[in-house]
């Protein structure tokens, strides 16, 4: 059984089913960060975890094509958490939040047995809105930067190994500049978190089409999760537009597949439960 698909089919209407909920002008975001779900607390520096707990969410407001505002935070602590280390986590959460140009606005505190940070993000749209669901027949496929070092990181950790800071499990590099500027040619979008596998089959279950890849992947790259990076899809009357972006921005992409009509369905396992 899904949990996560039936949990959400709980409360299906509109606005869900993408990165972010569109409400007018406005997009709505929220995500969880949790000590023994997402991280352990002696794998990242209390600042880091406040600071990924901060761009993971971001990531979700770009790109649906809106630039992160205002954020409403929860935080749950141990109570034998020291003011120090509240501090620390703060700090990583407002450097983010200065990075991006975002305002924490409220929230709320608990005790917990874990740390615990709830987060949802406001963002104005700059445009039009980017959907899941716009992904047209031969499309072209693609995302951005390289994927698997999130993974291979995970593995070393989970070994007791150590990983560098710039490790994209510990700082995840968002590609807003080049979204923006791409998005008048983009179709459809989301945020790869769960692994290019299960998003590329959200991506096609929300507008009902197939996947021939024309590049092949490996498995680190179908299957690494929390890479922050962006899976698009285009026209390919607008390949030249895109590349000349890409190389405008420094952006790498890879274009890897064609939509089709048809289901594409991933072999790789889900994180969430």
């Amino acid at each position: 059984m899904d949990k996560e698909a039936f949990a959400i089919s709980c409360f299906n209407n509109e606005f869900i089913g993408d990165d972010g909920a569109v409400v007018g002008n406005f997009v709505y975001a929220k995500d969880l960060f949790v000590e023994g779900t997402h991280f352990l607390k002696h794998w990242l520096s209390l600042e880091q975890i406040g600071y990924k707990s901060m761009t993971v969410n971001i990531s979700d407001i770009i790109v649906m094509n809106a630039l992160p505002k205002y954020a409403l935070l929860g935080l749950g602590i141990p109570k034998n958490t020291s003011s120090d280390d509240i501090k620390s986590i703060s700090n990583g959460i407002n450097i983010a939040c200065k990075e991006y140009g975002v305002k924490i606005i409220g929230g709320d505190t608990i005790a917990s047995d874990k740390i615990f940070i709830s987060l949802t993000l406001i963002g104005e749209l700059k445009n039009k809105p980017i959907f899941r669901k716009n992904l047209q027949t031969n499309d072209f496929l693609a995302f951005t930067g390289s994927l698997g070092d999130s993974l291979k990181g995970l593995r070393a950790l989970l070994n007791k190994g150590s990983i560098s800071k710039k490790s994209r499990f510990v700082k995840p590099m968002l590609k807003d500049k080049f979204f923006y500027k791409a998005s008048k040619f983009i179709n459809s979008s989301m945020d790869i978190s769960d692994g290019l596998g299960l998003d590329l089959e959200k991506l096609c279950l929300a507008s009902r089409k197939g996947v021939k890849f024309i590049k092949k992947l490996n498995t680190l790259q179908i299957k690494s999760g929390e890479e922050y990076e962006i899976l698009f899809s285009f026209s390919a009357k607008n390949l030249k537009k895109i590349r000349q972006i890409s190389k405008q921005t420094r952006t790498k992409i890879t274009i890897f597949a064609k939509a089709t009509k048809g289901r594409y369905k991933s072999n790789a396992r889900k994180h969430h439960f």
